[in-house]
């Protein structure tokens, strides 16, 4: 029996006369013993086997999740957004949700409207306003449905090509956004280009996320064909129920993060997320005048300005499908894992006005200074103000002088012009951008013993700068606090942390680390107090993906060769050690050397 979500509360509802998926699982516990013979040995059985569903997704699956390292694809941070009006058009409320979702990509903007008649896209490399930047680009994005895309630029993905949305004309025509990193992507690719798939199909990309759309296509394509054989099937009246089962077969075959959002024409607006709900994606609704209209987006943030209200996280594993006529359904087309959300998004990523899972970004922030002002009272330091790293750290900062009772300072001043340096894809670009970026006051810290809170310090080469500006502006000491553990591994599910030698805690003790960075004393959040501000606001969540602090990838499929090959091929090969100073104007600047230097 297949089953729905109850569309305020989430939970799962069983309805009658849907198709039984028993026998995929005698089928996959079959495949396990294929699985053991290596790829090659499955591929060959594809020919053979049964043309039915379940058993021909075993068989993808045994080859897709096997644990060949794969190449590096372009791995993002994206936001990403689908707006349902019943009436006018969409283009204007899609380019203010992705305004509101600039913080999560700045390299290039997509949008794609459509009246269910035609499609109408516009995408190309830049910020949103630069992008959308005339009267003439948006009144061609015709109709009262779209969805939009930002993304950040990484290694091999800085093409306005692989900017986002992508399209495939069949079956139906399809557009897709896509948020997350896939973990098995070059076993999918084979899967795509060999004879196992509906279509020898040509990937124009490296993109995960086109691989991504053109596994689900394919999904649709078979659906379509098993409806046919069945003369009591009309494909033209199930084609949302052709996109539910292709969207279990789909997530059957699929490893890693993925929150999506597709155009399906004859279908209508589609959103999905992944079993483990890795990247967040939330539902919000307003009254039209016609009806309901809905908005589904990666923070809730973007519903504001627009004038939707949230209703609840997409659950991990469902499908939600609001169609042409304006009527919500919801499948779960996965069995919901263990809710694993990715814990780096309350810190770092996402913006402290959003709630993802039920979680306050905000609150979460002041409950990460609550529990490291504990720590900090036990180093006995001597501190005379507590001063933010702009702008992630202020929540957590003045929750410290609060309950350390010190006075907060904003002793470091932004340009509010200039990008975020964690999210630029050039070690160097970072670095002079840290110094157009931050400016130490005077002022504020000269003579004082300073305490600066940052959110995280991953490749170290910021905070290093900021320590040296902030003695130059006077400081007597230089203590760091940081409200997240030391980031020790690569994040694969998203976020560009491609090389464990990037990081600066990498080989590293504490001490050896303060070293490094050049600062008087340094103290971590643990990851225990880390999980458990998150376990606090929402108890239903017992685990969060903390992989980038303790190397436990919650997929299961993440091993030392994956990591390896992701650091063979990826750009951090050719990287400084993280965390020493370079020239910023061709100069050479003699490097702090750490102990493991």
């Amino acid at each position: 029996m297949k089953s729905t979500f109850n569309v305020d509360t989430g939970s799962v509802v069983r309805l009658p006369g849907g198709r039984v998926r028993a026998a995929a699982t005698s089928t996959e516990l079959s495949l396990r013993h294929a699985s053991r013979l290596g790829t090659s040995s499955v591929t060959r059985s594809v020919a053979s086997i049964s043309k039915g569903a379940p058993l021909r997704i075993a068989a993808h699956r045994a080859i897709a999740n096997t644990s060949t390292p794969t190449t590096r694809s372009p791995t993002k941070m994206c936001g990403i957004v689908g707006v349902y009006k019943t009436e006018g058009e969409a283009n204007v409320e899609v380019y203010e949700a992705l305004l509101m979702l600039q913080h999560r990509g700045q390299d290039s903007a997509g949008i794609v409207t459509t009246d269910w008649a035609k499609f109408y896209e516009h995408k190309a490399n830049g910020l949103v306003k630069d992008v959308f930047d005339n009267s003439a680009v948006m009144d061609k994005l015709q109709g009262s449905v779209g969805i939009g895309h930002v993304r950040y630029p990484t290694a091999g993905s800085s093409s306005a090509q692989e900017a986002q949305p992508f399209f495939v004309n069949s079956p139906l025509g399809i557009y897709l956004i896509h948020n997350g990193n896939l973990t098995n992507t070059d076993q999918l690719r084979q899967l795509l280009i060999s004879s196992t798939s509906f279509f020898n199909r040509h990937l124009r990309t490296t993109s995960d996320s086109e691989v991504l759309l053109n596994v689900l296509a394919d999904e649709i394509h078979r659906a379509h064909q098993r409806c046919l054989s069945d003369t009591s099937c009309d494909p033209n009246r199930k084609k949302m129920d052709m996109l539910f089962e292709a969207g279990e077969n789909t997530m059957a075959l699929l490893q890693g993060a993925y929150s999506c959002i597709c155009l399906v024409k004859g279908v209508g607006l589609v959103a999905f997320r992944d079993p483990h709900g890795i990247r967040p994606l939330v539902l919000g609704r307003r009254d039209g005048p016609r009806g309901e209209e809905w908005c589904v987006a990666s923070e809730d943030c973007a519903f504001g300005p627009i004038g939707f209200t949230r209703v609840r996280d997409v659950q991990p594993g469902e499908m939600i499908v609001i169609t042409e006529e304006g009527k919500l359904v919801t499948r779960e087309c996965a069995p919901a894992k263990s809710t694993t959300p990715c814990i780096f998004e309350y810190i770092y990523l996402a913006r402290p006005d959003s709630v993802l899972n039920n979680i306050p970004v905000y609150s979460f922030q002041l409950g990460l200074g609550t529990r490291l002002a504990k720590r900090i009272k036990q180093t006995g330091w001597d501190i005379d103000l507590v001063c933010p790293v702009p702008d992630g750290s202020r929540p957590a900062a003045i929750q410290i002088s609060s309950e350390l009772q010190l006075p907060y300072r904003e002793g470091l001043v932004k340009n509010r012009y200039v990008g975020r340096t964690f999210i630029m894809p050039d070690q160097r670009l970072r670095e002079m951008s840290v110094r157009r970026k931050l400016n130490a006051m005077p002022a504020v810290l000269s003579g004082k013993n300073v305490l600066l809170v940052d959110d995280s310090i991953v490749r170290g080469t910021t905070m290093s700068q900021i320590v040296d500006m902030v003695r130059k502006a006077g400081a007597a000491k230089v203590y760091l606090a940081s409200s997240a553990p030391p980031v020790r591994y690569p994040n694969v599910y998203g976020v560009d942390m491609p090389s464990r030698q990037e990081f600066v805690a990498h080989g590293l003790t504490e001490d050896e680390i303060c070293t490094t960075l050049g600062a008087d004393g340094l103290v971590y959040q643990s990851v225990e107090d880390l999980i458990g501000v998150g376990k606090e606001l929402n108890p239903t969540i017992q685990n969060f993906d903390d992989s980038c602090f303790t190397g436990k990838y919650v997929t299961g499929d993440i091993n030392e060769a994956y990591l390896r090959n992701l650091e063979e091929s990826g750009r951090g090969k050719s990287r400084n050690r993280a965390g020493k100073k370079t020239s910023l104007i061709g100069m050479e600047m003699k490097p702090k050397l750490s102990p493991a230097a």
